[in-house]
């Protein structure tokens, strides 16, 4: 075996030691999510692969009226069902998503994939939304804020299509009766650019990297960079904790894959490299040319 040879079999091995070693770190990257649904009345159901239905009217922040189909067909959609008076847990909630697109450095609002956010409350309007889009817009870093004014919508709209839009995706609230505001379970949804539900993420602080997976898996792997790609493919999504984990049967399904390559790779190599070593040998006379088998000419 030539000393080329080895080096590059050693490098194979540390290539898989390496991907095994990366991926099985992740595990511990994966903290809990809140449990938010203390209330029967409110909480977040999550209705994976359910429809949004697209063609719910509402107002947009520059009061125009659109249909949510508007926001759908080519990207991911980011969706997110605060009320804009909220000082509170919505407040909270934007600004983690303001927070984590900022922090997906390969993936922009408005470019990559949309937001969209739609008052719960029908006695908002739409320049209540657009004070809050100029309010979010300005909190994107500068490089991000023209893409971000025009993929990150808020949107106002009557009870009826809020309703109907909060159902088709597993959001539950209440008005309270002594506020007249309403009560509800903070979280944003991951929608196919089909309008169909992909993942949730409860909270209101996102991962960037959750949030990352969760738009390369909506878009269908037409988003993300190659080791996003990756990523997702050794990661599973957990329904009961709003997270990706680490897909420990398939990283050792991988694993095992790419030690059986790496062997049978080194051996077609040995094999290759010894003949060829005979084939010299044999020209410069060291050793003789192998004896014709009995019975050939």
């Amino acid at each position: 075996m030539t000393r080329r040879f080895k080096i590059e079999f050693k490098s194979l091995l540390l290539a898989g030691a390496l991907t095994l070693v990366g991926a099985l770190s992740a595990l511990a990257q994966a903290p809990p999510a809140p449990n938010i649904n203390n209330d029967a009345n409110i909480g977040i159901d999550q209705k994976l692969d359910a429809q949004v239905p697209l063609d719910l009217e509402f107002t947009d922040q520059t009061g125009k009226k659109v249909k949510m189909g508007d926001y759908f067909g080519q990207k991911p959609v980011v969706l997110a069902l605060p009320f804009y008076r909220c000082a509170g847990m919505c407040t909270l909630e934007l600004d983690g998503m303001a927070k984590a697109f900022n922090a997906i450095s390969s993936l922009a609002v408005g470019k990559d994939f949309n937001a969209v956010t739609v008052s719960i409350d029908p006695k908002e309007t739409w320049t209540l939304a657009s004070a809050k889009q100029r309010d979010y817009v300005d909190a994107m870093h500068p490089d991000r804020r023209a893409d971000a004014k025009k993929g990150w919508s808020f949107l106002t709209g009557d009870d009826a299509n809020i309703h109907k839009l909060a159902q088709s995706v597993g959001f539950r609230y209440v008005i309270d009766p002594k506020t007249q505001q309403p009560l509800h379970a903070v979280g944003i949804i991951v929608i196919t650019p089909e309008g169909r539900v992909s993942r949730y993420l409860l909270g209101v602080d996102f991962s960037p990297r959750d949030l990352k997976l969760c738009l390369v898996d909506a878009s269908h792997n037409k988003i993300g960079s190659l080791v996003d790609k990756f990523t997702l493919l050794c990661s599973h999504y957990d329904p009961t904790t709003s997270r990706y984990g680490v897909a420990i049967d398939r990283i050792i399904k991988f694993s095992c894959t790419l030690t059986v390559l790496i062997v049978g790779f080194a051996i077609m190599m040995m094999f290759r490299f010894e003949k060829q070593r005979h084939a010299e040998m044999v020209a410069q006379g060291l050793v003789p040319a192998s004896k014709p088998k009995p019975g050939t000419t």
